[in-house]
């Protein structure tokens, strides 16, 4: 059997406004297994970075606060531990690449510097050793003449070459897990694909785990041993990678696998767009957050919230359309049964 890496439960996430406290994420959870890479797909502003910056415990720094729930990693409760405490497991045994490189990086330190001083806190190495140690996570990272590139600035380096320096300050301590919010979102397609090739390389040699946080389902497809759809803040359906594109069973699922262009399209055909717009945090629907935007909403779907119902096996989808059986629901509240996930 799996080990348990990651054991995300019911995960509540908020932040204090003028009005009140807002959800950005609730009831959320996400198991990721030794050696495994799950996605986290939806659209800007369903909750995914507000879910990585929680299991980092960085939530805190952004006005943010864990409201409910437990994020387990490795047994023990992250969500219990002090910040002082955090800082032994952040960047050590959890490491996360943010989604821009360019500010991610500090413009007035050179790279190699940025690179050591992870592993000078954590791996508790002397300066020297820890510039050369440096120096090979660049040769790692498939960055050439890694001896020149430590001694540069960020601005003096690609984008390319920025997310290979981010993706080896992450790697510099051989974390466990490795959060990868949008790796490849500012780069173009070319880098994207070695970038993800690197991953895939690196997760295979440090056997480590992978939670990839992105919107492009063909990301989630190259990357995903297991996929969660996120929308306003939840978890929409979950599955094997397999059998979220063989059998994707929410609407808003389908609706971002069919949002995907591909090859075969003829010339000057419309692209497909989800009609409408993902709900303000503070201005949800009554009854499932996605019907204001759903092609097959009924009247249940705007009086009651959806149970995650189970597809088959452990393939979940939290619409009414779809039970155990993969039958059609009755469509009234009174005929749908009680299932527990």
């Amino acid at each position: 059997m799996a080990e348990k890496l990651l054991e995300i439960e019911n995960l509540t996430a908020g932040f204090l406004t003028m009005s009140g406290t807002v959800k950005a994420t609730e009831q959320v959870s996400i198991s990721i297994d030794k050696g495994q890479t799950v996605c986290l797909v939806g659209e800007s502003g369903s909750g995914k970075s507000v879910t990585s910056l929680a299991i980092m415990r960085l939530i805190d720094y952004s006005g943010g606060a864990i409201l409910d729930g437990s994020i387990k990693f490795r047994g023990e409760d992250l969500t219990k531990r002090s910040q002082a405490e955090m800082i032994q497991t952040r960047g050590n045994k959890i490491a996360m690449i943010f989604q821009d490189p360019m500010s991610s990086l500090n413009p007035v330190f050179t790279v190699g510097d940025q690179i050591a001083e992870s592993i000078m806190l954590h791996r508790k190495k002397g300066k020297k050793e820890a510039r050369k140690m440096a120096v090979d996570m660049l040769r790692l990272v498939g960055i050439p003449a890694p001896e020149i590139r430590a001694k540069q600035y960020p601005h003096e380096l690609s984008g390319g070459m920025c997310q290979r320096v981010v993706i080896a300050i992450a790697l510099a301590c051989e974390p466990d897990l490795l959060i990868a919010d949008e790796p490849t979102t500012a780069l173009d397609v070319t880098v994207q694909a070695q970038i993800l090739d690197l991953l895939r390389s690196l997760q295979k040699e440090l056997g480590m785990s992978i939670l990839m946080i992105t919107h492009d389902m063909g990301v989630a497809a190259e990357m995903a041993d297991r996929i969660a759809v996120m929308y306003a803040g939840i978890i929409v359906e979950e599955g094997s990678a397999s059998d979220i594109f063989a059998r994707p069973s929410h609407p808003y699922t389908e609706g971002l696998l069919k949002s995907v262009p591909g090859l075969e399209g003829a010339r000057g055909e419309e692209l497909f767009t989800i009609k409408g717009n993902i709900p303000g945090l503070s201005q949800l629907p009554e009854g499932c957050r996605f019907h204001p935007r759903c092609p097959h909403a009924k009247e249940i779907c705007r009086e009651k919230a959806p149970p995650a119902f189970t597809v088959k096996g452990d393939h979940h989808a939290a619409c009414w359309m779809y039970m155990g059986d993969g039958g059609e629901a009755g469509w009234t509240i009174e005929s749908i049964p009680e299932v527990s996930r």
